[in-house]
């Protein structure tokens, strides 16, 4: 109801603000976890990007790297450790937090030290302020798919392999490798 609520009296375009915002806020994880994966020259680009975002974008509210060439990226430490070869083990869904895998759910914490709102002296209302907003927006973002979810026939399977399907495709930077049938009936051989 919140999300909803949000929705519904806000208007577009400050939402669309809000969400550049912290989007921006991410930005130090993104590029601390390209140049550990490798990724030296987008980790680059994308320091640029935050720059000019968090300067001639007033804090990011306004996305004024893309329309000069400069993508949006989304790196985070889980993703780093896949690209070191640490296994996502299981699934899980954390309250609060949602879906996740055994690697991905302590990585969290790393992340969570480079957000700069952890280093800002501002009051603790304010800052909790902040990350409550940031949770309704992301809720109020994702209102669209509860339709999707009402019509799946096991709302936790779809939920668990559609966010699966998705971490594949973000550690792999929407390349992944081809699966074939082959590889399929091997493993089920041994």
């Amino acid at each position: 109801p919140t999300a909803k609520g949000y929705k519904k009296i806000t208007p577009g375009f400050i939402r669309t603000g809000i969400g550049n915002f912290f989007a921006n806020l991410d930005y130090p994880a993104t590029i601390l976890n390209q140049f550990l994966q490798g990724k030296a020259v987008t980790g680059l680009k994308d320091t640029g990007r935050f720059l000019l975002n968090t300067t001639l974008g007033v804090a990011g509210i306004f996305d004024v790297a893309t329309p000069i060439g400069l993508q949006a990226h989304d790196e985070d430490f889980g993703q780093t450790l896949a690209v070191w070869g640490v296994n996502s083990g299981p699934y899980l869904t954390l309250p609060l937090f949602g879906p996740s895998t055994l690697r991905d759910a302590p990585s969290r914490i790393f992340d969570f030290f480079l957000d700069p709102l952890n280093y800002t002296e501002i009051p603790w209302e304010a800052e909790w302020g902040q990350r409550v907003l940031d949770v309704v927006h992301t809720r109020a973002e994702l209102l669209t798919l509860d339709p999707t979810l009402e019509r799946a026939f096991d709302p936790y399977a779809f939920i668990r392999d559609a966010w699966l399907q998705r971490r594949e495709f973000e550690i792999f930077d929407g390349a992944p490798p081809p699966e074939t049938l082959d590889e399929e009936f091997l493993e089920e051989d041994e």
